[in-house]
């Protein structure tokens, strides 16, 4: 689906240049009115341009006094929400005094009220057409079931129109994130002042870039997990991680695909590489069920480059127009790249580069060291867990250095299929508890068992890591996983997913950018202490 962006006014903000026009709204919900002047204040102090008051939050409400508070010592300018049961909120009383208590903001000097579109005739009918010339009515339709065709929403937008309003406000479900492509095709095309999005987390995108579609406003919570709608983002990840004031129309857009994939650190890596270097790219969550009908869909060459994690490294191979020759032969794609001229994806694999040579250094680190040009891994029994992407990346970096290869899965014939791939040996994970047949071997664990939140499991029983000399993991959250602390409570080194995340990051930026990595893209991955045990060193560090 090809995306027309319309141009958006630049203007000076206190730090930089404030490239969009774009508003952030922090949505204030509070028992009481003396505890939302404290969130009130808290939204100016955190970058928010205008609050939302949520009077249907409120456990008692007294309707002049308190609206004519909330005005008064409002520090930013606001938009009164009385939201009603049936369209999401909270209150449940009658519907006349709730219009009512709309109309009394609108004429205390509220900046802005939301009145819903199934009662937005009532409203024009009590306010007879005296609207305050500062009050911009904002006419909102919420569905949270799913999220219509263009042509539905075409309409919708159309019937809000029709009413009055100022600003037309719509609210979707994703069911699958390609939903986001037919609100950003509404938001870029309005004629009027809009503000979209698509709620829950394969929505997300749908908030981040609204500036560079033409939304008037997105929503920003004050904290993690306190939000007015499903998916909101906070402030500071408006601002700090995704860079939001600097984006505009002709802005890349970058991410990871995954699933999961809220977990992921990469958005933060990539957006202050990119805002150090003044790249014009944003880097998002990309919550994807289906790789091949997001590349579709999103096939405009503003969608510029892709990250790959679990479970689709595999399925984004046979979607790319070229593929690497060395991800040809791992059978894996990491990084897709859709090029500029002709919009033809290009697929690679980076993961194997990362992850051999953080366990390489860590090796030679220790005093291991196979000669003066060889790998320290030439020789050495090297145990993958996993057959899947990560798991083929792994096997074939480790086979290329000269390392003896054994695959251990949950599926003996998925094992079985890679290892005659590779040419190596192949186990049950079940097996590997027992798999004793020498000392100081290599384990790489490429599965997702000890992520977050199921940071309890482990691979395999700790007593059978006395015969691996180095343990590494790709799981990175948490960085020391179940698997990596008892690896190095038997004495073996410890290669942490941080190493790994960091190694590949460094040729996908090369990619995705043009630049060099020394062009502001620097890193200092997870130190040793004596022995292997890993510090407590920053997870990584990007300066200029």
């Amino acid at each position: 689906m090809e995306l027309v962006t319309p141009a958006l006014e630049t203007m000076g903000e206190g730090e930089g240049i404030r490239r969009n026009s774009t508003l952030i709204c922090a949505p204030i919900m509070a028992d009481t009115v003396d505890q939302m002047l404290i969130l009130m204040n808290s939204a100016k102090s955190s970058g928010a341009d205008l609050v939302e008051i949520r009077l249907d939050s409120l456990n008692v409400f007294n309707d002049r006094e308190d609206i004519q508070t909330l005005v008064k010592l409002s520090p930013l300018p606001t938009l009164f929400t009385y939201r009603p049961t049936w369209e999401g909120g909270q209150y449940d009383g009658d519907e006349q005094s709730r219009l009512a208590a709309l109309r009394l903001a609108m004429e205390l000097g509220a900046d802005h009220i939301d009145v819903e579109l199934k009662a937005v005739d009532d409203f024009n009918n009590l306010i007879r057409g005296d609207m305050p010339t500062k009050c911009k009515l904002i006419v909102s339709s919420h569905n949270y079931q799913n999220t219509p065709s263009v042509e539905d929403l075409g309409n919708l937008v159309a019937r809000i129109q029709s009413t009055g309003a100022d600003i037309v406000k719509f609210a979707t479900t994703a069911v699958d994130i390609t939903d986001v492509a037919r609100v950003f095709q509404i938001t870029a095309n309005s004629q009027v002042p809009i503000i979209a999005m698509v709620m829950g987390e394969k929505g997300l995108m749908s908030r981040v870039l609204c500036p560079k579609f033409g939304g008037y406003l997105t929503f920003g919570t004050l904290e993690h997990g306190k939000v007015s709608a499903p998916g909101q983002p906070t402030i500071r990840d408006l601002l700090d991680l995704f860079n939001f004031r600097q984006l505009g129309p002709d802005t890349k857009v970058f991410g990871i695909i995954g699933k999961p994939v809220g977990h992921s650190k990469s958005p933060m890596l990539y957006n202050k590489a990119f805002r150090s270097v003044g790249f014009n790219g944003v880097y998002v969550h990309l919550l994807v069920d289906n790789v091949k009908n997001f590349l579709e869909t999103y096939s405009s060459t503003d969608f510029s480059g892709f990250s790959c994690t679990i479970p689709h490294k595999e399925n984004i191979l046979r979607c790319c127009d070229e593929v690497d020759p060395v991800a040809k032969s791992i059978g894996a794609v990491n990084c897709v790249i859709r090029r500029q001229n002709d919009g033809k994806l290009y697929g690679c694999n980076t993961d194997y580069v990362g992850a051999i040579s953080a366990i390489e250094d860590c090796l030679r680190g220790s005093g291991v060291q196979n000669g003066a040009s060889s790998s320290p891994l030439a020789g050495r029994l090297f145990v993958v867990i996993g057959a899947g992407g990560a798991g083929k990346a792994l096997a074939y970096g480790a086979k290329e250095k000269g390392a003896r290869i054994v695959i251990a899965n949950r599926t003996y014939d998925r094992a079985r299929e890679l290892a005659d791939v590779i040419g190596g040996e192949a186990l049950s994970l079940a097996d590997l508890n027992t798999y004793k047949p020498e000392k100081n071997m290599i384990l790489a664990n490429t599965t997702s068992i000890g992520m977050q939140p199921n940071i309890d499991d482990t691979p395999i029983f700790k007593d059978a890591l006395k015969s691996y000399a180095l343990v590494f993991d790709a799981v990175y959250t948490p960085k020391i996983t179940r698997l990596l602390r008892e690896a190095g409570e038997c004495g073996a080194l410890m290669v942490s997913g941080v190493e790994m995340f960091i190694g590949q990051a460094y040729e996908q930026y090369e990619r995705f950018t043009g630049l060099p990595e020394t062009g502001g893209f620097k890193a200092k991955c997870t130190q040793r202490k004596p022995g292997g045990a890993a510090s407590n060193s920053y997870f990584c560090i990007i300066s200029d």
